[in-house]
């Protein structure tokens, strides 16, 4: 099963959401594939990811988490004992969200999206200050991502399996050049 968790401000609609799904139908396993639209209340995101997934075991999960999904999936997998793919992730989003406080709009929609002060203060309680057994970890980060920097990325994430990618940018634009890469570590049959 792959529960995948979009960046901020974002949705399953998402270029990497879509290709993932696309791909999930293509193999026949669009029943292992789950991309909810997460709340902005990080307490909110995380308490309805857990719920989706709370059933399974954690052999038979893979978290894929974008940007600040990636920070909600290393927390889930810390949690879980579960695998997680992180793609560009979020790894001190304390920092970098306290200039997005009010309100805007989804990315993919002209849907409100309103983020909270309050959020930064829940965003906290799942920091994950060094990962445990980084086997269970892929990350693929871009060297030219315009948002976040890889380096802390590879550095958070010392002793995983790590595609570095050279150039592209926060959404990794090409992210169907590597969607078979990710499921092939989420151990989903049938991937290249």
């Amino acid at each position: 099963m792959i529960l995948y968790l979009h960046g901020f401000r974002s949705s399953p609609l998402s270029m990497k959401g879509r290709l993932l799904a696309e791909r999930m139908a293509a193999l026949g396993r669009s029943h292992e594939y789950i991309a909810p639209q997460l709340p902005a209340s990080p307490k909110l995101a995380l308490e309805q990811a857990f719920a989706l997934v709370a059933h399974l075991p954690a052999d038979e999960l893979c978290v894929v988490g974008s940007s600040l999904g990636g920070y909600y999936a290393t927390w889930m997998a810390e949690r879980l004992g579960c695998r997680a793919v992180l793609l560009n992730p979020a790894v001190t989003p304390l920092r970098d969200l306290d200039q997005h406080v009010g309100v805007t709009t989804m990315y993919h929609s002209d849907e409100p999206f309103e983020f909270k002060r309050e959020y930064i203060d829940e965003l906290r309680a799942f920091a994950v200050p060094a990962i445990t057994r980084p086997e269970r970890y892929f990350l693929l980060a871009a060297t030219g991502d315009e948002v976040l920097d890889y380096r802390t990325m590879v550095a958070h994430y010392a002793g995983a399996r790590q595609h570095v990618i050279e150039g592209s940018d926060h959404g990794i634009s090409e992210f169907a050049d590597y969607v078979d890469e990710v499921l092939a570590f989420a151990r989903v049959h049938g991937a290249a």
